[in-house]
């Protein structure tokens, strides 16, 4: 029995760096804020599959029928799940695709369709594996793929590259939808699961944030997390995230000191959410502070009125008055990154 091409291919995956490698043997390409994914077809057969290997398919009905329109029975390409709303990319329109519900996820992708921007071609159509040969090579293959078979309905589009750093570093200060920069060897081939040809540089920023609250450790009577907020545009304060990354040795003085200014509400606007189902009710109860402690972190994402992840805590800031911690901090520039689509 054959093996299917999803069994057969992995993503291959990137090494994070703090700058932009210069060099005639490296390419640059957006970091798009969306899904890795693979997208394999094979006669009638269509599979999306993520970085880590689980199945896209059912999520993205749109995508599925924009890659079996295509004119090639067998391929396998690599590339990035975005959502394109009001002239930007929405990761919080992607989240709300892992539904389980068939009929939700029909209204979803009719309402807010997917695009698949495609960077590699591991596959070509007459079903050869390209993944030994460099990449120079590969986008070559993937170019004239792209030129044959994509129409204009701009479902799946071919993602921009250059040789030239100084576009990359221009493409690096856009606003809305870049995670990033990539860049990647030219002269290597891929290498499924891999880190060495493939780098990404991810923006790097940071809040001044108040501290609305804390948690306790589970098993501790210490100071595990802070709870951070903003001041929305109606002066109340918001619930935006947390912050774990506190030094044990930190702990104990942190703790005596946050116990000493214990006071209701900590938050006038959003409040912690309630119990998920990975934790339990006490990792969940959380201690009000008054609002005088303001600290910056920093950040990757920030979506849906909060922070995607935890932060990093960076520094305490005692000069700042907690009023000037609002939401505008987290503001993305206007600049859209399908710009360069």
């Amino acid at each position: 029995m054959t093996l299917p091409l999803s069994k057969k291919y992995q993503p291959m995956e990137t090494r994070p760096a703090t700058e932009l490698p210069a060099g005639a043997e490296w390419q640059y390409e957006p970091k798009w804020d969306g899904f890795r994914c693979l997208a394999f077809r094979d006669a009638e057969r269509v599979d999306l599959q993520s970085k880590s290997g689980k199945p896209l398919t059912r999520y993205f009905p749109e995508l599925i029928a924009a890659l079996k329109a295509l004119k090639s029975n067998k391929f396998v390409l690599d590339g990035e799940i975005v959502i394109p709303v009001s002239g930007s990319l929405s990761f919080d329109d992607l989240l709300m695709r892992i539904h389980p519900a068939a009929s939700r996820i029909l209204k979803l992708s009719q309402q807010s369709p997917s695009v698949l921007i495609v960077f590699d071609l591991l596959v070509d159509e007459k079903g050869r594996s390209l993944v030994n040969l460099p990449l120079r090579d590969r986008r070559k293959a993937l170019q004239a793929f792209v030129n044959k078979y994509l129409d204009e309905d701009g479902t799946i589009r071919l993602s921009p590259t250059t040789d030239d750093i100084a576009i990359a570093r221009k493409w690096f200060r856009m606003g809305v939808g870049l995670d990033g920069i990539m860049a990647k060897r030219v002269d290597l081939p891929y290498q499924p699961g891999e880190r060495t040809g493939m780098q990404k540089i991810k923006k790097q920023r940071t809040a001044d944030c108040v501290v609305g609250g804390f948690r306790y450790l589970e098993k501790k009577p210490l100071v595990g997390s802070l709870l951070l907020g903003l001041y929305n545009d109606k002066g109340l304060l918001d619930h935006v995230g947390f912050c774990s990354s506190i030094h044990d040795e930190d702990r104990l003085a942190l703790t005596k000191k946050l116990k000493a200014m214990i006071k209701p509400p900590g938050f006038t606007g959003k409040t912690p959410g309630g119990l998920s189902r990975w934790s339990t009710k006490h990792s969940l109860e959380w201690e009000p502070l008054n609002n005088k402690l303001v600290l910056e972190v920093q950040f990757d994402h920030f979506t849906g009125g909060r922070f995607r992840h935890g932060t990093r805590f960076l520094r305490w800031r005692p000069e700042k008055s907690p009023r000037q911690c609002t939401m505008t901090q987290v503001q993305r520039e206007s600049s859209s990154a399908l710009e360069l689509l």
